[in-house]
């Protein structure tokens, strides 16, 4: 999961500020995570990294459906690139979904309703689920972002979200 990734950074860091501080946050989110995941103690049982990692999760799932995503939809209909609206239509509701995995698990761990064991099986799945989230993301701005930094024509100034 971390060197995917540090390979989405080197691919699009310094394309834009926003997008190089929010892979930033994944790295973040991605180390609190490890710290739990590789604990030889149950996730619940070391309160701190877990408040940790829960802050990353928050911040970096509110930055993305808050900042980024709406950035790269304005942008390609900026541009009028109907394929990046369509993949962006496609992904984001598997992205929704994940995010509200995500916030599921935050509640859990807010609640102190989960410990031992069933809270590291949560914390296993949730890993998968934010996995397959980085690829989407990782898809999303490559489309928007391959396709609009090579125009060489001024994006249309009618279009809006």
């Amino acid at each position: 999961m971390l060197e995917s990734c540090q390979n989405a950074q080197e691919r699009w860091g310094g394309v834009h500020l926003l997008i190089d501080r929010w892979l930033q946050e994944r790295h973040q989110l991605i180390r609190h995570f490890k710290i739990l995941s590789d604990a030889p103690i149950a996730p619940g049982d070391n309160p701190e990294a877990l408040l940790q990692f829960c802050e990353s999760l928050v911040d970096y799932v509110s930055a993305g459906h808050f900042e980024i995503y709406e950035q790269l939809l304005s942008e390609a209909l900026a541009f009028g690139d109907e394929r990046g609206v369509e993949l962006a239509h496609r992904l984001y509701p598997r992205i929704q979904a994940i995010t509200e995995e995500a916030l599921a698990f935050n509640d859990l761990c807010d609640k102190g309703k989960a410990r031992g064991t069933c809270l590291t099986q949560e914390l296993k799945r949730l890993g998968q689920c934010l996995h397959e989230r980085f690829e989407l993301e990782d898809c999303l701005i490559e489309v928007l972002h391959n396709a609009h930094r090579e125009q060489d024509i001024e994006p249309a100034e009618s279009a809006t979200i």
